[in-house]
């Protein structure tokens, strides 16, 4: 059996969606669903069951073999704008940490998300080195708890036998219910489809033009296929999960208004001051160590552009955005 944490977010059903199309179908699902609709993620999908966090946590805490080969632990409030301490501290610092514990101890297959945002303003690079990881100052309490994981387990010896996978922003099918957290891919999806136009922030730099801000923007299958190269390989340490090439917004949602046959119309808006003091410019993940581990980067990751449209005009557009199974 295979166990996928927050298996209804966005990354971990496509993550189970791949797991299928390999043949993998016992699948335990965790994660807890509220209000949200993101149970629609799992529609078509196979698994064997759905446990909450609560029931999960517990479990494992109290000892039972839950015949697990891998866990891939995807949950984590993933809000960069989150601001409760203890619940944070306790969901993507604490439960991780427990959960690799668990799995240590019974030789189960680890791999875990941890975030580009540990990297903070930049300033130190986006190596994935594990030396470098105690100099990063995150901009963000996300990112914090994030790091303080990817930490503790360098500093147990945990990582030699772990996998903490540093996801850019990832874009795609299934993201819908993320509201603020949502892709700018995705929303400026909506703006266009309402309003015909889409706005971006201002830059905070005299010597950057607007929206020519950088981020390394990643389709979700390509990071799934990433993340499941590590199922496959026994490899242990922290990987970015990127295509190694920034790309200005400008870019971004210039290929979005192509997708969609539309004229470019972008408005540029400051910045809320909230938001740039906890700002990245620029991101851009340094791929080697995964090339060096084996992945064929250059031949399995998509151009931006492709993997725009192919979200646009084969899920945005005909309103399949949650129905991974069409492709």
């Amino acid at each position: 059996m295979i166990i996928v944490t927050g298996g209804a977010g966005f990354i971990g059903s496509a993550l189970v969606w791949r797991l299928n199309k390999e043949g993998h179908t016992d699948v335990l699902i965790v994660d807890d669903f509220g209000e949200s609709s993101k149970w629609r993620n799992l529609l078509g999908l196979k698994f064997r069951d759905v446990w909450s966090i609560d029931m999960f946590r517990r479990a494992f805490l109290e000892g039972k073999d839950l015949g697990a080969e891998a866990i891939f632990h995807l949950g984590a409030n993933s809000s960069t704008l989150a601001s409760n301490g203890d619940q944070i501290m306790d969901l993507n610092f604490r439960y991780t940490k427990e959960l690799a514990e668990y799995a240590l101890g019974r030789g189960i297959r680890f791999i875990y998300a941890s975030s580009a945002a540990t990297y903070g303003d930049g300033s130190l690079g986006f190596d994935d080195d594990h030396g470098l990881s105690f100099r990063l100052r995150p901009l963000n309490l996300y990112g914090y708890s994030k790091l303080l994981f990817d930490n503790w387990a360098i500093e147990t010896g945990a990582i030699d036998s772990i996998v903490g996978l540093k996801y850019f922003n990832v874009f795609g099918p299934n993201e819908y219910h993320k509201n603020e957290m949502k892709s700018v891919v995705n929303k400026a999806f909506e703006d266009i489809q309402n309003d015909g136009k889409m706005r971006l922030f201002k830059s905070n730099k005299p010597d950057m033009l607007d929206g020519d801000q950088k981020r390394d923007f990643v389709y979700v299958k390509d990071a799934v296929d990433m993340t499941m190269f590590f199922l496959d390989n026994n490899l242990g340490g922290l990987f970015n999960v990127g295509t190694g090439k920034a790309r200005t917004f400008n870019d971004l949602v210039m290929n979005v208004f192509k997708s969609m046959d539309r004229e470019t119309a972008i408005e540029y808006f400051d910045m809320p001051r909230n938001l740039s003091k906890q700002y990245q410019d620029f991101t851009e993940a340094n791929v080697t160590k995964i090339c060096k581990a084996g992945y064929s980067h250059a031949q399995c990751v998509n151009e931006l552009e492709e993997s725009v449209r192919e979200y646009v005009q084969a899920y945005l557009l005909p309103e399949k955005y949650l129905d991974f199974l069409a492709s």
